[in-house]
């Protein structure tokens, strides 16, 4: 639903601009995909208007640059708006980062990729702002650590900052795994100080073994890695082993799923949108 209000000077005023005018965020973290929340949001939409304008910051090329509202955006398209309200901000890039990070951690639902990737581009960003080689260094006004302070916004402590932030070296097909919660995200932690190589040995093997690793699996791997020892035969022997309760677990395979879901899903939306029937389907059955 498009309930969040953005917080904003009442001076400053909202106006309505052409669609083709806008343009998304460079490097945009968050994935705008048609999933279930995108329904109820073009719904909203439909019923209410864009009830909270987008924020946007003006180009020297004439367009404008979204910092914050590119479901709506999107959503509005969907609908056949030609126009759609905004707010002009003046913003450095630095300042554009932060509102634009910030704005989308809010939401209910996001992916670890897309938590990992919008931390780190605001780790780069106050780094960049405050002139500083690390964010482990005590802002004087706060008190704080930069790193604390990016964690807060999600109840993140400063350690689980820095682990999200090291997943964005993951090969994509690894921290797709992740995102689809076929690979736990502290296995995936330790596979991301392997070379790219070594990644795609081990999702070759992931491919071949139908099994993704544990945290002893991936610790064991990581050591064998930093050793040299890393070879294809080892990592497919240790994926090859058996694991704890490996055998109550409940697997489908895409092509299974997608007898029942349009062919553009994701895993994740899958995934999602599976949850979401066993959920109505509890509820409904539940005694």
């Amino acid at each position: 639903m498009d309930k969040k209000k953005d917080v904003r000077d009442p001076d400053e005023k909202v106006v309505e601009i052409e669609m083709e005018r806008l343009r998304a965020f460079p490097n945009h973290p968050f994935k705008v995909i048609g999933d279930s929340q995108m329904i109820e949001l073009q719904d909203s939409i439909k019923k209410y208007g864009v009830l909270n304008p987008l924020i946007v910051r003006p180009k020297i090329e004439g367009y404008y640059e979204i910092i914050s509202g590119h479901r709506r955006k999107y959503a509005a398209e969907k609908l056949g708006y030609k126009k759609i309200p905004v707010i002009i901000r003046m913003l450095q890039d630095d300042e554009a980062v932060v509102i634009m990070v910030d704005s989308n951690l809010q939401r209910e639902q996001i992916t670890p990729s897309e938590k990992a990737y919008a931390y780190k581009m605001k780790y780069d960003a106050i780094k960049k702002k405050a002139g500083r080689k690390n964010c482990s260094q005590v802002d004087h006004n706060t008190g704080k650590r930069s790193i604390d302070v990016i964690g807060e916004l999600c109840g993140d402590s400063a350690k689980q900052v820095q682990r999200y932030i090291k997943i964005t070296e993951l090969i994509p097909a690894l921290l797709d795994k992740v995102d689809d919660g076929t690979m736990g995200f502290t296995p995936a932690v330790q596979l991301s100080y392997l070379k790219k190589k070594e990644q795609q040995e081990i999702m070759n093997a992931i491919d071949s073994t139908q099994c993704t690793p544990s945290l002893s699996q991936a610790i064991r791997m990581k050591k064998l890695s930093e050793s040299g020892w890393l070879t294809e035969a080892e990592i497919e022997g240790i994926l090859g082993e058996v694991k704890q309760k490996e055998t109550d677990r409940v697997i489908f395979k895409n092509e299974q799923l997608y007898r029942f879901f349009p062919s553009t899903y994701t895993s994740e939306q899958m995934r999602r949108e599976i949850l979401e029937i066993l959920k109505s389907w509890r509820n409904s059955n539940w005694i």
